[in-house]
């Protein structure tokens, strides 16, 4: 008598002959038809999580909507084409009747004199020409070009670039003015030197996060970090209170770096010119000098890549970060390191996944400076943090547990 566990062994082992059978079938077929094997590959190519990105088949450019901004303005662009196309033939369908009425009415119509003017001008009797498309192939690589009315309306002084100071002309260099000349002062953003930066950097109250504030100042340009913790008798300033101080020395905009059990767990942007305050959750935080070949920074400014934040919360959320570094970054400051390809390694491939030409023979990687660490959106206030907003609606957009429902589903 077989066992149950002898049973399931057995039957185990003839599907995994059987399996290998088939495998060993095909690659005997594939070698002497080598197209068989591209026509399997094309066919079981694997998807991504960003090609299998599903969007809400709505017309609504809402931060709640997670829409692609760029096929909607493209949709939106070709509607109007087509409105403008219909109300053309409509008015030339008009004109034609209204030219037939004209030749019933004419007695002495001369046919001979209309077939003259045919034979000298055939364009004449062809339909009016097809004017320009108004929807070209758009193809950018940021989409901060594609922002809607609606949020150019409800955002007015955060994609206005009127309304933030202008850039330091002198040239950022990491290193300068330290925070602990400021450490023992109780007012300290009244009486410190502010001069040249745009981004104010603090912490919550009796942090112990400095070196977290200082890695964020000597990652952002122009930034400036003092310390929030004081003696415990002096005055407790508020975020609100900071904004306001930091809006009269120039700042556009102020960081506040949030803490649990001495590690960071959060990082509020309150954009000063708006007055809206963006909460971002941190996670996953490593320090530069625990990566594993990590590189030093450079004295240059930063380049910044904002790709696929296609949504309207997308867009936003890219601007308030695009605002806290450099219009002009130094692309001298790059920095490549190129060597021979190994056997076992593969060539530098495309973003459509076929091989570059004139790199097949080289590798090129990057160093990470670090440091490391995710940022989540959590919020966004009307005002400077949630007591500063209305209190019958203070939040534009508030991040729910129902929003990951569907991993295909992005919400920036």
């Amino acid at each position: 008598m077989v066992s149950h566990r002898n049973r399931s062994v057995a039957q185990k082992t003839a599907r995994a002959k059987e399996k290998r059978e088939r495998r060993f079938s095909r690659k005997r077929e594939e070698k002497k038809d080598p197209a068989l094997r591209v026509a399997r590959l094309e066919k079981n190519k694997p998807l991504t999580l960003d090609q299998k990105r599903v969007w809400d088949d709505v017309d609504d450019d809402e931060l709640t909507s997670s829409v692609d901004l760029q096929a909607l303005r493209r949709k939106r662009i070709q509607q109007a084409e087509e409105a403008e196309r219909e109300a053309m033939e409509v008015d030339q369908t008009g004109d034609d009747h209204h030219d037939e009425d004209d030749a019933d009415s004419m007695l002495d119509f001369d046919e001979d004199e209309d077939d003259k003017n045919a034979d000298a001008d055939p364009s004449a009797t062809l339909s009016r020409p097809r004017q320009n498309s108004l929807a070209p192939s758009i193809a950018s690589t940021s989409n901060i070009d594609l922002t809607p009315e609606s949020l150019l309306a409800k955002f007015p002084s955060l994609f206005s670039d009127n309304a933030r100071p202008q850039e330091p002309k002198s040239g950022y260099r990491y290193g300068l003015d330290k925070p602990s000349q400021y450490q023992d002062s109780p007012l300290l953003l009244v009486n410190a030197i502010l001069s040249g930066d745009t981004v104010l950097i603090t912490t919550g109250l009796d942090s112990t996060l400095h070196h977290v504030a200082e890695t964020f100042a000597s990652i952002i340009p122009n930034s400036k970090y003092v310390r929030r913790s004081a003696h415990k008798y002096g005055h407790k300033y508020s975020v609100r209170e900071i904004s306001k101080f930091a809006e009269n020395r120039g700042f556009s905009s102020l960081l506040v770096i949030r803490e649990d059990n001495k590690k960071p767990i959060g990082l509020d942007i309150v954009d000063i010119p708006s007055k809206i305050t963006f909460h971002f959750s941190i996670s996953s935080w490593v320090e530069g000098r625990k990566l594993p070949g990590h590189g030093n920074a450079t004295n240059h400014y930063p380049e910044l890549l904002l790709n696929n934040f296609a949504t309207p919360l997308g867009l936003v959320t890219a601007k308030v970060l695009q605002t806290l570094f450099p219009s002009t970054p130094e692309l001298a400051g790059r920095q490549y390191i190129i060597r021979d390809k190994k056997a076992t390694e593969k060539s530098v491939v495309g973003p459509d996944g076929t091989e570059m030409k004139g790199v097949e023979n080289i590798r090129a990687g990057l160093q990470e400076l670090g440091p490391r660490f995710t940022l989540k959106l959590r919020r966004i206030d009307k005002g400077i943090g949630r007591a500063g907003s209305d209190p019958n609606d203070p939040t534009h957009w508030q991040w729910k547990a129902k929003m990951e429902k569907d991993r295909k589903r992005f919400n920036l």
